[in-house]
């Protein structure tokens, strides 16, 4: 049986609702038709940019923590549980798709109902860390299948088949992954109106939807004492450009300073390397790139899975890890005095990096699931 439609559930954060989307665009564009169930705070918005793509999606009930809210939290499952049925009756999916998050709890008791009753439903799940999650671990029990962006480092933890098959990503960043330096500068100078030097250090500072205040203070701090040795491409966070700002003040660099930016791949295109947090799809995006990158993990991530996702790629050599409490500007500058010695370390370091790249990864997940179906 040719596999022609299925659900993928993306419950919770843009970590595990982007890599589903990203999967869902690449089935359609296949031939293929995909529904997206989302549940989670975000939910509706998350509904709003799948149909920019032509994509269907059902919003669930909001389902809050079981230990904070008891009754709320029963009262969204029960509905959850039932739309999701009535939706995979009317859909009539072959396969569901779980991107991880305790969010598809209802999904997931839905999907095993509808597999018990109607028989050889597959149910495949997508962790998008080094470490499979709390989630992950429970669904596990009743999947087929897991893939990881990474190799799990707790794979024994996994109750069912469990395969490295990446990190899906936009098809837009998949697409312009080989980039050349110049062409990705005169871009950024053409949208931004700025006078960047493709033949100059370009350092890309991501900290995240969220942005993080250790990058923001800190690193202005080191780069303001290399004056003209950089240029900086700096994604602050929402609502944290302003504080950002003043951390620049009087200083001679060239500085494109910015909440955050939909077009990824010309910043990722343009930089030399990257500080970044190490959130899945951080880490993939850098692989897919090949830069090498100054690696801190959120310091409050479950588990500390970006720690784990950090070291895979600082232990294939291709960045530097540095945590949270230790991460100062006079640590920045040593490693910013080492990049203007030794610059063809980082681009060593970088092509490390592109080594561990999924750029297929969607395609990869979606044969799994196209086996399992027949």
């Amino acid at each position: 049986m040719a596999l022609e439609r299925i659900i993928i559930s993306c419950g919770g954060t843009g970590g595990h609702f982007y890599p589903g989307l990203s999967a869902a665009r690449e089935f359609q564009a296949q031939g293929g038709s995909v529904l997206l169930l989302l549940s989670g705070v975000n939910s509706v918005r998350q509904a709003e940019i799948a149909e920019e793509f032509g994509i269907e999606a059902v919003v669930l009930p909001n389902m809050p923590h079981p230990l904070l809210r008891p009754f709320s939290f029963l009262k969204g499952f029960a509905g959850g549980f039932f739309k999701s049925l009535k939706v995979m009756k009317t859909f009539a999916p072959q396969a569901l798709l779980g991107m991880g998050s305790f969010a598809m709890l209802p999904i997931l008791i839905a999907a095993i109902w509808r597999k018990v009753t109607f028989r050889g439903m597959p149910l495949i799940l997508h962790d998008g860390n080094a470490r499979i999650g709390k989630a992950n671990r429970w669904f596990s029990l009743f999947a087929d299948f897991m893939g990881t962006a990474f190799p799990a480092v707790n794979a024994d933890k996994c109750r069912c088949r469990c395969e490295c098959t990446g990190m899906p990503v936009r098809p837009e960043l998949a697409k312009f992954a080989g980039m050349d330096k110049k062409e990705a500068v005169e871009a950024l100078n053409k949208r931004f109106n700025l006078n960047f030097d493709a033949a100059k250090p370009v350092v890309l500072i991501v900290g995240g939807s969220q942005g993080a205040e250790i990058f923001n203070l800190t690193i202005p701090e080191a780069l303001i004492k290399n004056p003209g040795a950089f240029q900086v491409l700096h994604l602050a966070g929402k609502g944290k450009a302003e504080s950002a700002k003043g951390a620049y003040r009087d200083a001679e660099i060239p500085l494109l300073l910015l909440e955050s930016d939909e077009h990824m791949e010309y910043f990722y295109g343009a930089a030399d390397f990257v500080f970044c947090r190490s959130g899945g799809s951080t880490v993939a995006e850098l692989a897919l790139f090949g830069k090498a990158a100054v690696l801190t993990p959120y310091p409050f991530a479950a588990e500390k899975h970006q720690d784990d996702n950090a070291r895979y790629l600082a232990d294939a050599g291709a960045g530097v890890m540095i945590s949270n409490s230790e991460f100062s500007a006079e640590l920045v500058g040593k490693i910013l005095s080492e990049f203007l010695e030794k610059p063809e370390k980082w681009l060593e370091s970088g092509k490390k990096a592109a080594t561990l790249a999924y750029p297929d990864a969607s395609q990869r997940l979606l044969k799994q699931i196209s086996g399992l179906c027949h």
